[in-house]
């Protein structure tokens, strides 16, 4: 009899000693630009994702989650078969990465329209902000015009009265001349849609010194941007007609590429590397020690769009089956965002404060982007009146 107790208290205690089964991680779909002129801007979002996930210990808010990463080569037919695949094989709901407006149109209706959950990191086309916004999307960086408002209201308040406009011809470059006419309240004297991959900007560098403007605003990111700055230096616009642009025309990477040729380039954003709040401190501290360079704002909101998805499934308890609980948490946004002040306005986009910052040289001599004041306070967007979530 007391063989029979031994025996059976063994098995209750090897019972007891088998640790529950672990949380199946919840997998994130990370769909991005990694190669070509703009490969650094999905690089960059794709670290800092990864860094929040590294800092929580493996976790996003306290839930395992695993990042499956692929190129989209910024070809929106990639994207969508890429995500298509991701859905299928991998059963994948939570998407996030896309860096150009013209993939997001691709891969986000098919995200939504098959029950799954896209939070945009970067792209905010207009078309989704209004009438075609949806609860199931979510938009952590900017809506697209909102930052080139920012920059047409900088550019007022320097004082200019006399503007040159050049973007490229898709949906993001189109915002962007939107949205910097909207703030801008001098004379447009010319406007130039350039293709998404020109490097050769010699004839819009004649054009520009023809028209003879006293300020240009200019939108080409990732490598682009580096080419259209060498140019215009070399064509030596520089010295005569300043540059008003937005974060993604002038980050820390064009910075250091084109050197000199950005000294004294007026830039407006909602985040910089010198914001002195704790949150941001941390990122560019843990980021820089890493990766040993300095993060973009493409890598500020990279990490704020993994921690915004974070509070969300801290506050579903890890799940994103229940559509409306994800979504009721992901609008509280309780997270300590890298650039300050951050909250979600009726259309699931930000509504934050934006700021003048301009490239100066410091006191070790070196380049930098250095804030300067604020711009615009607690902006939505535009086309925020037209949704009816």
């Amino acid at each position: 009899m007391n063989f029979v107790k031994s025996v059976a208290a063994a098995v209750v205690a090897s019972c007891l000693a088998v640790p529950a089964m672990a949380q199946a991680p919840v997998k994130i779909g990370f769909i991005t630009t990694l190669s070509g002129p703009g490969g650094y801007l999905g690089a960059d979002a794709r670290d800092a994702f990864q860094l929040a996930i590294d800092l929580g210990g493996g976790k996003l808010g306290g839930t395992p989650v695993q990042l499956v990463v692929e190129d989209d080569a910024l070809k929106p037919g990639q994207g969508k078969e890429i995500t298509e695949r991701f859905m299928k094989n991998e059963k994948i709901k939570l998407f996030t990465g896309i860096i150009f407006s013209n993939v997001l149109a691709a891969v986000a209706p098919e995200v939504i329209d098959n029950d799954g959950v896209y939070v945009s990191l970067n792209a905010a086309p207009s078309n989704f902000a209004g009438k075609e916004c949806n609860p199931n999307y979510f938009v952590v960086s900017w809506q697209n015009d909102t930052l080139h408002e920012s920059a047409g209201q900088n550019a007022t308040n320097l004082g200019f009265k006399k503007a040159f406009v050049l973007a490229p011809n898709y949906q993001a470059g189109k915002d962007a001349i939107a949205g910097f006419k909207r703030f801008f309240k001098g004379e447009i004297a010319g406007e130039i849609y350039t293709r998404l991959d020109q490097t050769d900007f010699a004839p819009e560098m004649a054009q520009i010194r023809a028209a003879n403007p006293d300020v240009v605003f200019q939108f080409h990111p990732g490598g682009v941007g580096i080419a259209f700055a060498r140019q215009y230096q070399q064509a030596g616009l520089l010295g005569t007609i300043p540059m008003v642009v937005a974060a993604p025309s002038l980050d820390s990477v064009i910075l250091k590429a084109v050197g000199d040729a950005a000294q004294g380039v007026y830039v407006s954003s909602h985040w910089n590397a010198d914001f002195d709040n704790a949150s941001n401190k941390q990122f560019v501290a843990e980021f820089q020690k890493k990766y040993n360079r300095l993060p973009t704002a493409y890598a500020a909101q990279g990490y704020d769009a993994a921690l915004a998805i974070g509070a969300a499934l801290k506050g579903t308890g890890g799940k994103i089956d229940d559509l409306k609980a994800f979504r009721t948490a992901m609008l509280k946004a309780d997270f300590a965002s890298v650039r300050g002040a951050f909250k979600f306005g009726n259309n699931q986009h930000p509504v934050q404060d934006w700021y003048a910052l301009r490239v100066e040289k410091g006191a070790d001599g070196q380049l930098a982007l250095v804030t300067k004041s604020k711009v615009l306070t607690n902006r939505s967007d535009f086309y925020a009146k037209d949704c009816k979530l």
